[in-house]
């Protein structure tokens, strides 16, 4: 087993052959993309093997380990049999067969992928998971946003909303098939869940001001999220389940981005109640709030990791955004990337990759202008764009999500 520190200084080589069968090229295309896409592993192109491999030839090309098997349809049906190989040991380290529908053949090979980094890397990959984002067309002056959701690598995007409200931040339930969103429906913006099964949208908890940056707990049982209240906002939890609403804050400043903990104790957020924006935690029934950002600038779009390691951010400084981590205590703190706007930080599952909005300067008549989504590792490696077009705020499923 390859640790993940390891994988980033030194990616492993894996053989990765067009499997057999009418559907192996796409199979292994998605699975050969994943794990190079992700950086931790180097694709290597070779010979499918007819029954035990000669290790030998795989030695030579300086492989660690060799994927083999087929993937054949049949009346709409898709069956996959796969195997992984230890090429320095000789040894089968996975062998399963799947059978799915010939339009899920994307979601297997998301799958196999997924079997791969945690038999490699002795962690859950992520493979197999989506991004709610928004999608951004038109002028830069007068942008359509339109709710949209993607998989994970950018593939069978499609839009969640028609684009006749601005519509902002949407946020993955962990445990059931759910969005929570801001949209200005009817000018006035709220937040509102929506069932991803059913399409139904419904308001969530009717504040007299505005209510904004909503996030689901842990247990899925409640969402937290600022409400307005004269120049300032406050931070509250509404319950799904009685809609009973609780303030949390009320410092009387600009108190908003809540964000829990992994274990629900405790939720970070972003407050300028100090004078400028900066973060904080406090207790998840309120309370007990202390700062933990000292750098230079302003900060914000706090986001707990899933591994309670790390809380992402956004900062602020000298007219720059970057894009940063620190440990929950503040202590740690490092910048993974930089540009004209870098912000909406959003963790994988795992918690080893950050989504994230990467936006440029525009020139007169907002020539020049761009908005997407890329990824990077939260060490700072490996940063890519998601092939989405134009988009913003995303938002990372949670496992098989």
């Amino acid at each position: 087993e390859i640790t993940v520190d390891q994988a980033r200084t030194a990616p492993i080589p894996i053989v990765i052959p067009v499997l057999g069968g009418d559907m192996g090229q796409q199979i292994s295309g998605v699975v050969s993309a994943d794990l190079g896409n992700c950086g931790l592993f180097a694709p290597v192109s070779g010979a499918l093997p007819v029954g035990v491999p000669d290790f030998g030839t795989y030695k030579s090309l300086g492989a660690r380990a060799l994927v083999s098997g087929t993937a054949t349809s049949s009346g709409g049906a898709l069956r996959v049999e796969f195997r992984l190989w230890d090429v320095l040991t000789g040894q089968q380290i996975q062998g399963t067969a799947y059978t799915a529908g010939v339009n899920e053949a994307r979601k297997i090979a998301h799958i196999i992928a997924d079997v791969i980094y945690e038999r490699m890397l002795g962690e859950k990959g992520y493979f197999n998971t989506r991004i709610a984002y928004i999608a951004r067309s038109g002028p830069r002056a007068h942008q359509t946003t339109r709710l949209a959701i993607m998989d994970q690598d950018g593939a069978n995007s499609h839009y969640l909303s028609g684009g006749q409200w601005l519509t902002l931040t949407p946020r993955f339930s962990p445990t059931s098939d759910q969005l929570a969103f801001m949209s200005y429906a009817n000018n006035r913006p709220r937040v509102y869940l929506l069932n991803l099964a059913t399409g139904r949208q419904q308001l969530l908890g009717d504040f007299e001001g505005i209510s904004f940056a909503p996030r689901f707990a842990p247990d899925g049982r409640s969402v937290v999220m600022s409400v307005t209240r004269g120049a300032g906002s406050d931070i509250y939890t509404v319950d799904l389940v009685s809609r009973v609403k609780r303030q949390l804050t009320a410092s009387g400043a600009i108190d908003t981005s809540p964000c829990y903990s992994p274990d629900g104790s405790q939720i970070v957020f972003n407050s300028d109640r100090g004078g400028s924006p900066q973060l904080y935690i406090m207790s998840a029934g309120g309370g007990g709030a202390r700062r933990i950002s000292y750098g230079t600038g302003t900060y914000g779009s706090p986001v707990w990791s899933p591994r309670g390691d790390l809380i992402a951010f956004t900062r602020i400084a000298n007219g720059s955004f970057s894009l940063g981590v620190m440990a929950p205590d503040g202590t740690g703190e490092r910048i993974m990337t930089q540009g004209f706007t870098v912000d909406s930080p959003s963790f994988c599952p795992n918690g080893r990759v950050i989504a994230f909005c990467r936006q440029s300067a525009a020139g007169p008549g907002g020539a020049g202008f761009s908005t997407g989504i890329s990824t990077v590792d939260i060490t700072g490696f490996h940063e890519r764009p998601i092939p989405v077009g134009g988009a913003s705020d995303p938002a990372w499923s949670p496992q098989n999500g």
